[in-house]
């Protein structure tokens, strides 16, 4: 009886964060841009999974497959990462891509993008 009082009581059946659809968690804090067809775009929010790019897009039809390379600011120097995406969803200035299936290079790449991170934002914290 204790149990049914106490579900009833949940807001949801777990009290644990809501899930999202994402399958990994987006990036905005990172310095990037990326690089389509030689035209420089800023990069709103990246994961391991896709990113979204601010520019026209009108530029880009859906389920269009764009090679590109990702440009990180790593320290004092630019980590170039070179990839290849399928556009799934445009509109309001905003393009987002889903990366193929990433390499190994690739996946230890944006891991020091991270780390990097990370890094930097435990050091300004000492400050």
């Amino acid at each position: 009886m204790l149990q049914n009082l106490i579900a009833a009581l949940k807001s949801s059946s777990s009290n644990d964060a809501l899930s999202t659809r994402r399958r990994h968690p987006r990036r905005t804090s990172d310095r990037c841009v990326v690089v389509i067809y030689g035209h420089t775009f800023p990069v709103e929010d990246w994961s391991f999974g896709g990113l979204q790019l601010a520019g026209d897009d009108r530029l880009f039809g859906t389920s269009q497959t764009l090679d590109f390379t990702l440009k990180f600011k790593v320290r004092n120097t630019i980590l170039d990462v070179h990839h290849r995406g399928r556009v799934v969803r445009k509109g309001h200035g905003r393009i987002a891509l889903e990366f193929e299936p990433l390499t190994q290079t690739i996946r230890q790449g944006f891991q020091r993008v991270i780390d990097d991170a990370v890094a930097s934002e435990f050091a300004e914290s000492q400050v």
